[in-house]
């Protein structure tokens, strides 16, 4: 359709194949790949993982952004986008690969597998008692569709798993709280807290040096959500002296985490470069059709997106 395409962009995804996707769904969708964008005047549609500085303003009857990933804080930023439609992706391939990396890091600490690995790199048998799983307390903060999900998947092995959030949620196995006395309370009864809250100005160091100083000493981090929501600062110091014994990090305030960084000196770090779910084009495409029949109808998209909140 002459004057109705999709500009795509994206440094880590795979262009052709979000291409081959979205025409199984659209075949008359013309999607173009940047930087072959052809007339900057036909894009009515974006789909984009943090495009460089300026990139909207080159398209001028832009309507609808959808952003690769869950999170939209990127977005929220940005002096070159026109009042437009935003959306964000959400689909089952993309809440089971977060929900696997959840799983994988808290079993990981609850089943002392990094006792075991140091234990191995000094040549040593270190016997460290296996507990229930219902012994271990898991606070999820963010409890929006992939909160609930890892949620849910924790509870269902069996893990005694709270949830923070900024709304009342209602999720089986799980035990909700809201406010800052919530928060106080996942955050102090918790082994284990995964952070899964969506990066707004109001989230921005949720986790300074008070709250970290709420965890159990000994309780370990799971950051897969954003790196801003936690004070790098303060987070080394209490990694440092042992308050927290452990942390996996899939995000930073800076991406890439700098070389120099204290983080990369400390043994007990996990350290991955934002892998912990990615979206998958031969399942999230559906929703980004939708999303375009609904802005042609003059509709919302899916999933879309509140500036002011942020989510």
């Amino acid at each position: 359709m002459s004057g109705d395409a999709l500009v795509f962009y994206s440094a880590v995804d795979d262009g052709e194949a979000w291409r081959a996707a979205l025409n199984a769904e659209l075949p008359e969708l013309d999607v173009r790949i940047d930087p072959d964008v052809g007339d900057p005047a036909d894009i009515r549609y974006a789909l984009v993982w943090t495009p460089p500085a300026g990139f909207f303003a080159r398209f001028p009857n832009l309507q609808l952004v959808v952003n690769l990933g869950a999170g939209v804080d990127s977005l929220m930023r940005r002096d070159d986008l026109l009042p437009v439609k935003f959306a964000r992706l959400n689909d089952p391939g993309m809440e089971a690969m977060m929900a696997s990396y959840v799983i994988f890091a808290v079993t990981r600490y609850a089943r002392d597998i990094p006792v075991f690995e140091r234990a191995k790199r000094r040549g040593e048998w270190d016997y460290v008692h296996p507990r229930p799983l219902y012994e271990i307390k898991v606070g999820v903060l963010g409890l929006g569709e992939l909160g609930a999900a890892s949620a849910k998947a924790l509870a269902g092995m069996g893990y005694t798993v709270s949830g923070w959030s900024r709304s009342p949620k209602d999720i089986a196995g799980v035990t909700a709280f809201t406010g800052r006395e919530g928060l106080e309370r996942v955050l102090g009864e918790s082994e284990i807290v995964v952070c899964l809250v969506p990066l707004t100005p109001e989230t921005h160091h949720l986790l300074g040096a008070a709250e970290l100083a709420l965890m159990p000493r000994g309780a370990k981090l799971v950051n897969v959500s954003r790196g801003p929501l936690v004070d790098e600062v303060a987070l080394v110091e209490a990694l440092r002296s042992g308050h927290l014994a452990e942390a996996t990090l899939d995000v930073f305030e800076t991406e890439p985490l700098p070389n120099g960084h204290p983080l990369w000196n400390l043994d007990n770090v996990l350290i991955t470069p934002h892998v912990a779910s990615i979206t998958v084009p031969a399942l999230a495409a559906r929703d980004v059709a939708e999303s375009v029949r609904r802005v042609r109808q003059g509709l919302p998209p899916l999933h879309e997106v509140d500036p002011r909140r942020g989510y």
